[in-house]
């Protein structure tokens, strides 16, 4: 028993021997070759644990630029503006404007309310110096008054209201007064009621004649003399009717101002 032991122990150690011998050098041979060159070299510098924040930089290192961000064009919620209205043409208030008469007026055929007309025979600008309304333009209006002179030297009356300009095809509203008319008079002639006022004379004259002379000279004599009164007082009663020819100058001034926007027929 005891021999068997000892052979056991005998293997045992040379088993031992050979892996601490042959066997490490075969284990040496099968291991991979380590390239030594290879490995890191060892930092001498100490280590830094602070944030990268405070760090410090090192020179020459650029400093880093914020990014500008532009928002996009908000197209849909900001629509583009409205186109600008034009001005419209206008006329300022107490502006004088030249007008032929288109037609004769006259106090012995015209009555109040008839229709009058006049064109302008050259257009009519605004303040700075753009045609408004064109020469040939129409204006519209009524005979608001007229009466022949009661006597001669005496004064007649004839006024004219303008409320439309026509041009273009549009009408336009306008509000003005008549400053100035180039009217003219001219006397009628003897008329019925002239006649009856010579009779009249003559026959209160040749009455007075009779009376006086007591003949009938005396009535010839008075008649001719009442005939002469009475040729006298009708020239001096006589209607003198006034007269606006066509073409005369009527100058009219805005009473309000005038703007070319077109109103209804």
């Amino acid at each position: 028993m005891s021999d068997v032991r000892i052979r056991m122990s005998a293997v045992a150690a040379a088993l031992a021997l050979w892996a601490c011998g042959g066997g490490g050098e075969a284990a040496k041979q099968q291991e991979p070759t380590r390239d030594l060159s290879l490995a890191p070299a060892e930092s001498t510098r100490a280590m830094n644990d602070r944030p990268a924040a405070d760090q410090p930089k090192m020179a020459g290192q650029p400093k880093p630029q914020a990014k500008r961000t532009t928002p996009p064009a908000n197209t849909r919620n900001n629509p583009p503006p409205p186109p600008s209205r034009p001005v419209t043409p206008s006329v300022a208030e107490g502006t004088s404007i030249d007008l032929a008469a288109t037609d004769s007026l006259n106090s012995r055929k015209n009555k109040k309310g008839d229709m009058v007309t006049a064109t302008t025979p050259s257009p009519v600008k605004d303040a700075s110096g753009r045609d408004v309304i064109p020469a040939g333009a129409i204006f519209s209006g009524t005979i608001s008054d007229i009466a022949p002179a009661e006597h001669p030297g005496g004064q007649g009356r004839l006024v004219l209201t303008f409320s439309r300009v026509s041009f273009g095809g549009k009408n336009y509203a306008v509000q003005a007064r008549v400053d100035t008319s180039a009217t003219t008079y001219k006397g009628r002639g003897v008329t019925a009621g002239d006649a009856a006022k010579v009779g009249a004379a003559t026959a209160v004259g040749a009455l007075a004649g009779r009376l006086i002379g007591g003949n009938k000279k005396g009535t010839i004599v008075g008649a001719a003399a009442g005939a002469a009164a009475g040729v006298g007082v009708a020239a001096a009663t006589r209607d003198v009717d006034i007269i606006l020819p066509a073409g005369a100058l009527i100058r009219i001034v805005l009473t309000a101002e005038f703007k070319a926007e077109p109103i209804a027929d």
